[in-house]
């Protein structure tokens, strides 16, 4: 399963027109789109998404209670948060809920290849 699936979640579609280039550029498909923690709840589907990735900072819904859904969803898939948020307290919070990594925007190629590397092998050793 070298190609993913993938939902973007984050509230700036220059993000969200960012990532869909670099995910498409190392092969693989965005599926979904959301703006907020509730709408990607809503547009979550196991069998269709093999990867999401959240933004923290969002209207109607945090990225953290958005990751914890999601994974009470579907314990198995991972959950990249990409987000501003660099404080400590954030990062163990987005684990906490369940976040499989996470990447502090500016983002490159570079630290998205290297986490999906990361999260391809938790994936196939499942």
């Amino acid at each position: 399963m070298n190609n993913l699936r993938i939902m973007i979640v984050d509230d700036s579609l220059i993000i969200i027109k960012k990532l869909t280039q670099i995910f498409e550029s190392l092969g693989h498909k965005v599926v979904a789109t959301a703006r907020t923690g509730k709408e990607a709840i809503e547009n979550f589907n196991p069998e269709k998404i093999d990867l999401v990735t959240m933004d923290i900072t969002m209207p109607d819904m945090d990225g953290i209670e958005a990751t914890k859904l999601i994974k009470e969803k579907a314990p198995t898939k991972p959950v990249l948060v990409i987000t501003s948020h660099g404080q400590e307290q954030m990062i163990v919070r987005a684990i906490e809920a369940g976040a499989s990594g996470y990447i502090l925007k500016p983002f490159d190629v570079d630290k998205i290849a290297k986490n999906l590397e990361k999260i391809l092998l938790n994936i196939s050793k499942e």
